[in-house]
């Protein structure tokens, strides 16, 4: 499948957000699992390594979705490719999707589908906080050794006689 994809120049959240909208409106609508009260919002898209990081919440699912940023030229692949990256939340599998209105892009699946017993508000502030998370450092619990061995972990924390 030759080609490539051009990155997007602005911020893709509006464009994101009137595209699934549209699937939203026709296709989704109809299947069980489709929360009418939950919009469509893009959440949290900064540009990461040149590339747009961000969250997409749906009324059937929400992703961390990554897209070409601006003067970026991606490989165009096929539609269901699985691909891994290393983000600072540590390693991610993602697929190719693609959308009309904005291409190709990666998707990692969160939620999916979304649980009823949350709100509309509680799963946009979901999907804010997922796409900070996603660029966060992992946390270390600093008391453990450098280097742990088995020993160590059994004896860590217990006073020496």
């Amino acid at each position: 499948m030759p080609g490539v994809v051009d990155g997007m120049r602005d911020n893709p959240s509006a464009a994101l957000e009137r595209a699934f909208q549209a699937v939203a409106a026709s296709e989704m609508r109809e299947l069980p699992f489709f929360l009418p009260q939950v919009p469509v919002r893009a959440c949290g898209f900064v540009l990461y390594e040149q590339q747009w990081l961000g969250c997409l919440l749906t009324p059937w699912m929400l992703s961390l979705l990554v897209l070409p940023g601006p003067q970026q030229r991606w490989e165009k692949r096929r539609v269901g490719d699985k691909l891994a990256l290393s983000l600072p939340c540590g390693d991610v599998r993602f697929t190719v999707g693609e959308i009309t209105g904005c291409g190709q892009y990666l998707a990692a699946s969160l939620m999916s589908p979304l649980d009823r017993r949350l709100t509309p508000q509680a799963l946009i502030a979901l999907a804010d906080s997922a796409a900070k998370m996603a660029l966060s450092l992992p946390l270390m619990n600093g008391e453990l050794p450098a280097n742990p061995s088995r020993r160590s972990l059994f004896t860590q924390g217990r006073a020496h006689a």
